[in-house]
């Protein structure tokens, strides 16, 4: 069924239906699990995500509440793709480069509250900014380093609050949607803070994706850096 369940990491933020509910989301994005398709019996998923007959069902319960599955009485579970769904990782452009969405984890590097340096675009009101740098992972093999600046106007994250998930750490923590982002895809060096993890060495080429992001305001509040292993990943954009 096309479902990356041995990698599932309960170590993570998010709870493990979170966990399911969206892998199965970037499957169904990925085109793995298609319009229709019929899910395995349920007992038959909970033992392969290594988890409870009813934790899968919250996360079954999560997916047909987004319109993304129809649970037929007697018959199972169908996946009903087609439409954009918001979700967790809907923002999250890497998969891996053999096929399917995988399931997106982070390693936080560190955090520090730094003035901006002078290659970043304009964004938000202030001259610094929380720096993020984290090592990136689709289904626990590593993918990517990135390091994401906030505007220090958008207000402070205690690093000991900071999930998996920066999106969702920015709605819980700062009561900030991200709702829109400008992705510019080319190529650069790997920075010299790159963990031995990451396969491309510190100073070689390679892909590399700066973004933009808009909360609810006119004004980007953050900006990004990726750099991305094109032979573990690809940068994948669906237009529905």
């Amino acid at each position: 069924m096309g479902l990356e369940a041995g990698a599932m990491q309960r170590g993570g933020a998010l709870p493990l239906h979170m966990q399911i509910s969206e892998m199965i989301i970037r499957d169904i994005a990925a085109g793995r699990l298609v319009d229709g398709a019929r899910l395995p019996p349920e007992r038959s998923m909970a033992e392969d995500f290594g988890t409870t007959v009813r934790t899968l069902r919250k996360a079954l319960a999560t997916l047909e509440g987004m319109g993304l599955l129809e649970r037929r009485q007697g018959s199972g579970n169908y996946v009903r793709a087609g439409q954009p769904v918001e979700s967790v990782y809907s923002m999250f452009r890497l998969e891996h480069a053999k096929g399917g969405g995988g399931l997106p984890n982070a390693r936080i590097l560190s955090v520090d509250e730094l003035p901006k340096d002078a290659a970043q675009p304009a964004y938000g009101d202030s001259p610094r900014g929380t720096r993020f740098r984290r090592l990136r992972f689709l289904d626990a093999v590593p993918i990517a380093v990135e390091e994401i600046w906030l505007d220090a106007g958008a207000g402070r994250i205690p690093p000991a609050q900071v999930q998996d998930s920066l999106y969702l750490t920015y709605k819980q923590v700062l009561k900030l949607w991200i709702t829109r982002a400008e992705d510019r895809v080319g190529l650069s060096a790997v920075p010299d803070w790159a963990p031995d993890a990451f396969a491309p060495r510190p100073g070689t080429p390679c892909a590399y994706i700066e973004r933009l992001s808009w909360a609810q305001g006119p004004e980007a509040v953050e900006f990004s850096r990726t750099w991305y292993d094109h032979e573990r990943a690809l940068y994948v954009q669906r237009l529905i």
